[in-house]
């Protein structure tokens, strides 16, 4: 048989094939309806059942809401509760209107515990030197001793710094509603909140080394005279670094027990960060500094106070990378000096008016740069065997 007659075959069977073919499809497709239709009355039922069944129950948990609603139980229940609100407000009434409460509201505002950024900014330091001492997470004791420490000694400055400035804060208008400027606390309950914060702070350093206890001293005499600086130089925000500063080292000696260049470049960052930001701070009083013959480096820099700031900013910025060769930092820790730099020129760009709530965005802004710096000295040391 030739192709011809072959192809000739296959096209005839499949001709007469056709009609049986699409009857099939026809009743295949007439099957797939049928069943889908039934599937679908199926489901209605059943959701129609279910529907019944559901009505039937929350009819009865209605009922028995109802019922349960109006127990004895309940309504007893009901009224101990208000009673216990009623009394629970009259304490609250009592206690805003007791002298112990108005005072310790009163102490809060002293010491600044309501405003945390000063906290914030003495702690990003001290962590950092901390970790770079322990080359990762510190002892737990020493850190539980620092952080309550900045805490305390925080407040304390405030409440020292608020005695200092008892005479001229009352003539500047941020600073015109502290408490020590209204008359609301006396001088002498000032000092007695800086003696009692300061002595805390003392006995917590006790639980160190010798060489931490003994740098302590130079800590105190530092947040003392800090704030009657400006009224005899320039540079409080300079001296108010070193302050700040000082923690650093105070920490690596406590964590290492030994002091090293890699602790000085810490103090030095510090002391240019924080003159850097106080700065910052101190063009928002600058109007009312000029007025009262208040010293500082805002009216010291006049005119050229961003690039100055701009240029401290610049030497923050190397010494922070010279503190990563020196400490055998990588990746992370640079990719924090990065970010930190973002927020530098961030900053710069506030203050290029010396719009008084710009200005202070700017200041508020250092907790950013503190932050991402410490996260890359963490993640730094977290990780260093990683990568």
């Amino acid at each position: 048989m030739g192709a011809m007659d072959i192809s000739t075959a296959l096209s005839n069977f499949i001709t007469s094939q056709l009609p049986a073919i699409k009857r099939y499809w026809q009743q295949g497709g007439q099957r797939l309806i049928t069943i889908v239709v039934a599937v679908f009355n199926q489901l209605k039922t059943s959701c129609h059942k279910l529907m019944v069944i559901y009505n039937i129950i929350f009819k009865q948990l209605d009922k028995a809401i109802d019922k349960l609603a109006k127990h004895p139980f309940l309504d007893a229940l009901e009224n101990n509760y208000l009673k216990m609100t009623a009394s629970l407000q009259k304490q609250q009434q009592a206690l805003g209107h007791s002298l112990y409460y108005e005072k310790a509201l009163l102490y809060a505002d002293l010491t600044r515990l309501n405003k945390p950024i000063g906290i914030l900014l003495l702690l990003w330091p001290t962590l950092i030197a901390l970790w770079i001492a322990a080359e990762g997470i510190p002892d737990y004791s020493v850190l539980f001793v620092f952080v309550t420490g900045v805490i305390l000694m925080r407040s304390a400055g405030c409440a020292i710094n608020d005695y200092a400035d008892r005479d001229i804060d009352g003539k500047v208008e941020r600073t015109s509603q502290r408490p020590l400027a209204t008359g609301k606390i006396t001088a002498k309950e000032a000092l007695l909140v800086f003696a009692a914060l300061s002595m805390m702070a003392f006995i917590l350093v006790l639980f160190m080394n010798p060489l931490t206890i003994a740098m302590s001293l130079v800590g105190v005499f530092l947040a003392v005279s800090y704030p009657f600086m400006k009224r005899y130089h320039y540079l409080p925000q300079v001296h108010l670094g070193a302050a700040f500063g000082w923690s650093a080292p105070m920490a690596y000696a406590a964590q290492a027990n030994e002091v090293t260049a890699v602790t000085w470049l810490i103090f030095l960052a510090t002391v240019l960060w924080a003159t850097a930001y106080d700065t910052m701070y101190a063009m928002v009083d600058y109007d009312d500094d000029i007025k009262i013959g208040v010293k500082s480096t805002a009216v010291l820099f006049g005119n050229q106070d961003k690039l100055i700031i701009g240029i401290i900013q610049a030497l923050l910025i190397m010494t922070l990378i010279l503190i990563g060769q020196r400490a055998g930092l990588s990746g992370f820790y640079y990719t924090g000096v990065a970010a930190a730099t973002a927020f530098a020129g961030y900053q710069q760009y506030l203050i290029k008016d010396r719009k008084r709530n710009l200005c202070f965005q700017a200041f508020l802004n250092n907790n950013w740069f503190g932050l991402v710096l410490f996260i890359g000295v963490a993640l730094d040391y977290q990780f260093a065997d990683v990568i």
